[in-house]
């Protein structure tokens, strides 16, 4: 254990307008359009998979209470027929951020949640009573009722990932006019959540991989932000959490000790070398859309997490098989940590879109804060996929900011692309596939899994949830305390939900999927003055081949570093075609670029009205 006891080194509420997509500069290549299509797929496939491991009505998980979010269907080799709390706060932070976004028809789900939430605060379980060290417990049964088996316990992240999520209900909550429900049903059940951060985050813990007992860079992180937003929500309701306001600067203190110099020591009390997708992990869900690239909460662009992801990703280059060759600046599939034997040791695909998140964060904070700073720690990441790279600051409209922001976003791009070229073609996501052949492996319909890939999609897209105060909670104490605050604890009684409001409509219309998709075109083609760029398709609205019929893009926004061309065209939702781009040069000589055609299906996901495809002339 790291604890701060023995001297370990210290140096140490969403809105719907969050998730806007981030109005700088448009984004260049992305990818081709085959990642656009598997995402325009996979995500609706991967939502279902979610919800089919919800209970009480999941198609999965037969006998699960209402509310209760299953790890996965498999209940053999390995049985997963259980509700972790890790995952499921996971999970329900997505579908609150999706339902803020516009699936008003996932509320019910998360109403049933959080109900179920209170009640297992007051599961007596092996760890402990609902104000004795029971609210760390990792896992339930699905019916409910404890878990009484040998297991790796505490697990202290369980309750800051559950405050974070339920924060983030009840600030939507209040700003829609409902502010006694998020008082009387929320409240008590965080400040139970809050209560136990304060009083055990010094305390050993079993990781989020359940193998070490020590400290955990990951519990350490969504501790601190747990903290910080725990402590606004109480004040929006008119109640005070001093012990939030005592500790977290002392959590964030600690956080800086798992820094090495060069990467994130992901634990201490292990004897294995600390690189650990357990950071990555940490950073993506501590991202603050508001923060800047600030080192002491390893945001997703600041020097620390960009090196470390650099370490981390290539730790796995030349340990598995599917990786071989691959060099660095290249995406690769991505495990838990190079010494892994676990089913075999094996890349997750949480893990390998872990690694896409954490960079797509990395461009919405570049964009928002209009340029990007290359120090001497971050300076190797950079070099690996813009070799020109050199310590500065360079600011959004120079060549140097696209270039860089076009190399991160392919990189990211390529992590996603490795989870596509191992996702079986029914869309269905395990917990690992094989490192020799990237067949899938070990437990089924894995929920985390599925919602890895969708946060990942999201901020690929720049839908980010909102800030959850980090610009005003990154400054390090001089010196570090070893302190704890205890209290206070009440059972939540109170789970029922109104009938009516502008917030809490249970009967809530179903989410609908749009009859038409505004489809924007993105094209990246170096062209001459007086040459256009047209987008020619298979079907109608594409002009059925017709070159005379066929829709010319704008270059409002070309340049030489960034020749992007662009047109936005509205399709029918759910409609597959094939396309193509081609110059028309000055004296009318039409040039189409090479094969094989490009292929897209619509998004027909509920509430998606945009989508863009980012192609680079081929």
């Amino acid at each position: 254990m790291a604890s701060l006891v023995t001297g370990a080194l210290c140096v140490l509420g969403l809105t719907p307008a969050a998730f806007a997509r981030v109005p700088p500069a448009r984004v260049a290549a992305r990818a081709t359009g085959s990642l656009d299509s598997f995402l325009a797929t996979e995500t609706p496939i991967a939502l279902q998979g979610v919800l089919n491991n919800i209970g009480a009505n999941g198609a999965d998980v037969a006998g699960a209470s209402p509310g209760i979010v299953v790890a996965s269907p498999s209940k053999s080799d390995p049985d997963y027929f259980y509700s972790w709390t890790r995952d499921a706060a996971l999970t329900a932070k997505y579908l609150v951020d999706a339902f803020i976004a516009g699936n008003t028809g996932l509320q019910e789900t998360i109403q049933e949640y959080i109900s179920a939430q209170a009640y297992l605060q007051t599961v007596s379980n092996p760890s402990g009573g609902l104000s004795t060290g029971g609210l760390g417990e990792p896992k339930f049964n699905v019916n409910e009722t404890a878990f009484t088996g040998a297991w790796g316990r505490p697990q202290r992240d369980g309750p800051a990932l559950r405050a974070t999520a339920l924060i983030a209900y009840a600030n939507y909550l209040i700003d829609n006019g409902e502010s006694s429900t998020a008082d009387e049903i929320i409240w008590p059940i965080v400040q139970n959540d809050l209560s136990y951060i304060t009083q055990y985050w010094n305390s050993t813990t079993f990781d989020l991989w359940e193998e070490i007992d020590g400290s955990s860079f990951f519990t350490t992180a969504v501790q601190h932000r747990a903290l910080v937003e725990g402590n606004t929500l109480a004040t929006k309701l008119g109640h005070t959490c001093s012990n939030c306001v005592s500790q977290a600067p002392q959590v964030l203190c600690f956080l800086q000790s798992y820094w090495t110099g060069s990467y994130v020591l992901a634990n201490f009390g292990s004897s294995r070398s600390g690189k650990d997708v357990n950071s990555i992990l940490g950073s993506i869900h501590t991202f603050d859309p508001d923060g800047g690239c600030d080192d002491s909460t390893f945001q997703p662009c600041s020097a620390r997490a960009l090196a470390n992801h650099k370490v981390v990703t290539d730790s796995f280059r030349s340990i598995y098989p599917i990786n071989s060759g691959i060099p660095e600046g290249t995406a690769v599939a991505v495990g838990r940590y190079p010494e892994d034997v676990y089913q075999g040791g094996n890349p997750w695909y949480l893990a390998t879109a872990a690694a896409a998140e954490q960079l797509y964060d990395a461009i919405y904070q570049w964009n928002k804060i209009g340029s990007i700073t290359v120090t001497d720690v971050s300076l190797p990441f950079f070099q690996d996929i813009y070799p020109s790279a050199a310590v500065g600051t360079y600011a959004s409209g120079t060549s140097t900011f696209s270039d860089i922001i076009s190399a991160v976003q392919t990189y990211a791009d390529g992590y996603l692309s490795v989870v596509e070229k191992y996702t079986p073609s029914d869309g269905s996501l395990t917990e690992q596939f094989a490192r020799s052949d990237g067949s899938p492996l070990s437990a089924s319909a894995l929920t985390w899994s599925y919602v890895s890939l969708l946060t990942a999609a999201a901020r690929r897209q720049s839908v980010v949830p909102a800030s959850w105060g980090e610009s005003s909670a990154s400054s390090v104490p001089a010196v570090c305390s070893a302190t704890s605050a205890t209290g206070p604890y009440s059972t939540a009684t109170n789970t029922a939900w109104p009938s009516s409001g502008s917030g809490t409509t249970t009967g809530a219309a179903p989410c609908t999927t749009p009859t038409t998709v505004a489809v924007t075109f993105d094209e990246i083609v170096t062209t001459t003055y007086g040459e256009t760029v047209y987008l020619s398709g298979s079907i109608p609205a594409l002009g059925n081949w017709d070159t005379s019929s066929a829709i010319a893009l704008s270059a409002v926004d070309y340049t030489s570093s960034n020749p992007l061309w662009y047109v936005t065209v509205n399709l029918p939702a759910g409609t597959s075609f094939e396309y193509k781009f081609f110059v028309q040069q000055t004296d009318g000589t039409i040039v189409w670029e090479d094969d094989p055609n490009r292929s897209y299906t619509v998004p027909a996901n509920c509430g998606q009205t945009t989508a863009i495809i980012d192609d680079s002339w081929q």
